[in-house]
């Protein structure tokens, strides 16, 4: 704690709360049934010019942005607050610019090989190389909920890809309460949200790992 509050620090440690905030909002709004991550994404698709071969090499497509943001942040800071550990046990703390700039320099590739890990277990939302109405038929494990009439939850599942998906998804009308875990039947897309109903016995299938 001592070395989180010194002023040597001062960059990590903004880093880390920045971490600790973004992770508390998007948290926060998956359980609103909204996705920050999402909204970002949208945001940012288009041309950004050389911005866009930096994200790309970063590897901006196998994750979504906000995760990686999330990422950079953890790793600057991990990188900074080890640097300022050696440095003290060998001689004393650098100056908090000096510590930020070997800080970043790790950060940056090493971000980039985080990534390709992250992306093999973050699933991205919906995909737009998959069109809306190939999700609809398709069964799913509601992961956010219980799914009902009121704000949306969310429901995970694979395309005819086999890429996972975390679609944004409410029950259908007077359709009980459909709970967490529970396997679920995707019947219709109405304003960006997929309305579900519990999946017939014949398609319910065990568990993914």
């Amino acid at each position: 704690m001592q070395l989180f509050l010194a002023p040597e620090c001062l960059p990590f440690a903004i880093a880390s709360v920045m971490l600790i905030v973004l992770t508390a909002i998007e948290m926060l709004c998956l359980l609103l049934g909204f996705s920050l991550s999402e909204t970002i994404d949208k945001a940012w698709a288009g041309d950004h010019g050389g911005m866009a071969g930096l994200m790309s090499w970063l590897n901006i497509g196998g994750v979504p942005l906000l995760v990686l943001l999330m990422l950079g942040l953890g790793l600057f800071a991990i990188s900074g607050f080890v640097i300022q550990a050696v440095a003290a046990s060998l001689w004393s703390p650098l100056p908090a610019a000096v510590a930020a700039i070997p800080a970043a320099v790790l950060t940056v590739p090493t971000m980039r090989m985080s990534s390709r890990w992250v992306a093999r277990i973050v699933p991205r939302d919906e995909s737009y190389a998959v069109e809306t109405t190939e999700f609809i038929g398709r069964s799913g494990e509601v992961t956010v909920g219980p799914l009902d009439q009121g704000l949306p939850g969310r429901v995970r599942l694979k395309d005819q890809h086999g890429n996972w998906h975390i679609l944004r998804a409410r029950a259908a009308r007077n359709e009980a309460p459909i709970p967490i875990g529970a396997q679920v039947l995707l019947v219709d897309h109405v304003s960006n949200v997929f309305i579900a109903i519990s999946a017939p016995s014949d398609l319910l299938t065990p568990p993914n790992p």
